[in-house]
């Protein structure tokens, strides 16, 4: 079993106050990587560069994105969301999702 666990209680209260059906597919992606592990494949998620993977939420209110990563000892950290705009993910929203994943890494090696 996998734990899914959060980058803050910011980052979790943000993803709890997501539109209806975004924060019903994030519960149901979540429930699924806690059995199956972070990569549950397209269209679901996606391995992105450097360790961190993408969530991608689909639903009635549009299109949304969790950012995440794996430490030792099969837990997930749930590190950024957003509700895209636009085609391309901006580059802001990755720069923090890699700035946390990088300070998580860290703690861990000490």
């Amino acid at each position: 079993m996998w734990k899914v666990t959060f980058y803050s209680p910011e980052v979790e209260s943000r993803i709890l106050a997501l539109p209806a059906g975004f924060l019903a597919r994030f519960l149901r992606y979540a429930e699924r990587m806690e059995v199956y592990g972070p990569n549950l494949g397209m269209p679901h998620t996606r391995v992105m560069e450097g360790g961190l993977f993408e969530l991608r939420l689909k639903a009635a209110e549009g299109i949304a994105r969790v950012f995440y990563c794996t430490l030792v000892g099969r837990e997930i950290v749930i590190l950024h969301q957003f509700v895209k705009k636009s085609q391309k993910t901006p580059q802001r929203e990755l720069e923090i999702a890699r700035k946390r994943m990088k300070e998580i890494k860290d703690a861990e090696r000490t």
